[in-house]
């Protein structure tokens, strides 16, 4: 329900002349509809795509070092790098357990704590927010993030020593996706990289994308039904690359992104010298209910969170990560059992 709302406080703003990026309002919808439509708008609409950028008070910030200076009076040499997920945008992070995210800032309240600003107090870490455009692939934006992280490292206010990275959802793909492209290339700020850690992250790809798949496939068999095979193929190829957890341009890029159930993905190993972390909930407090089993956290099963898929590219050491039951998807970009694996995972070497 929540994108269809968003497309039509995107419509209205525009039928009235207003600003999409006035308020946060403003912001969620127009990042909700490009979860969904990201890479159509990017090429259509390209004064409405999203950049990829670092924000800071609901403003994006420029990566030159007086405007960093002014974002992070307080900066530290140890970063903490929070990804959203799809549809999303760096708001989620001060999700109200007990309501949407971003309402506290929406109504005028002070918004919930982020676990950057309570890894900030712990540890002294400076937290860096980023935004991307969710609807490009997960490829193109995490060769995004590796640009937008290089140049970050090189205008810092201070010698950067270690980055921590976080990422929630797609955010966990881009994540490692960004690790990769700069490793090949370099490394550059990904030798930097200590720890990675990913919430509810589709590695081995999401069922819901699965399915959407099936049933678009069923509908391009009749003249009849093909009208909504084509709306459904207009899916963003963001959303697609999540069909089996694809990370980079060469997991199928050439190929028709509409074929029927089929993983072209490639092994894409994690960086040798970062330990990596997982967090996967399920709606059940036990993994082997039959709900908890079929539904997952209601968007991610366990099994592609925590890389214990058949598809065997993805593999935590023994460990190195943790289930929550009874925890929904939308609930651990802020849930206080998920803050207290941060805080341990995270600690200082």
């Amino acid at each position: 329900a929540v994108t269809p709302l968003a497309a039509a406080e995107v419509y209205t703003r525009l039928a009235e002349g207003q600003q999409l990026f006035d308020g946060p309002r403003g912001q969620a919808a127009l990042t909700a509809v490009s979860g969904i439509w990201g890479d159509t708008i990017a090429t259509e609409h390209p004064a409405l795509a999203i950049p990829t950028t670092v924000r800071s008070e609901g403003a994006d910030v420029p990566l030159e070092p007086p405007a960093l200076e002014l974002a992070f009076p307080d900066a530290s040499d140890s970063l903490v790098v929070f990804i959203h997920g799809l549809s999303q945008g760096e708001e989620c992070w001060w999700r109200d357990p007990g309501g949407p995210a971003g309402s506290s800032a929406a109504s005028g309240e002070e918004p919930a704590t982020s676990y950057g600003q309570r890894l900030q107090a712990a540890y002294g870490y400076t937290p860096v927010y980023v935004r991307y455009n969710t609807g490009l692939r997960v490829g193109e934006n995490g060769r995004r993030l590796d640009e937008l992280l290089s140049q970050l490292v090189d205008h810092w206010p201070v010698h950067v020593r270690e980055i921590r990275l976080v990422g929630y959802s797609m955010g966990g793909l881009v994540a490692r996706s960004a690790c990769h492209h700069d490793a090949e290339a370099g490394p550059g700020w990904s030798a930097l990289v200590r720890t990675v850690v990913t919430l509810g992250t589709p590695h081995h790809g999401s069922h819901l994308e699965k399915g959407v798949n099936v049933v678009d496939w069923l509908l391009a068999k009749t003249p009849e039904t093909a009208p909504l095979s084509r709306l459904l193929r207009s899916r963003s190829g963001g959303v697609k690359d999540l069909r089996y957890g694809a990370i980079i341009d060469d997991d199928g890029s050439d190929l028709d992104p509409d074929e029927f159930l089929t993983d072209r993905g490639e092994e894409v190993p994690f960086l040798p010298h970062a330990t990596y972390y997982f967090v996967a909930s399920t709606i059940t407090a036990d993994t082997a209910h039959p709900a908890g089993r079929m539904l997952g956290d209601g968007l991610v099963r366990y099994p592609s969170a925590s890389g214990t898929g058949t598809s065997g590219r993805v593999r935590f050491e023994d460990g190195n990560g943790a289930h929550l039951g009874g925890v929904g998807h939308l609930a651990l970009t802020n849930n206080p059992a998920v803050y207290s694996l941060l805080r341990e995972w995270l600690r200082p070497d």
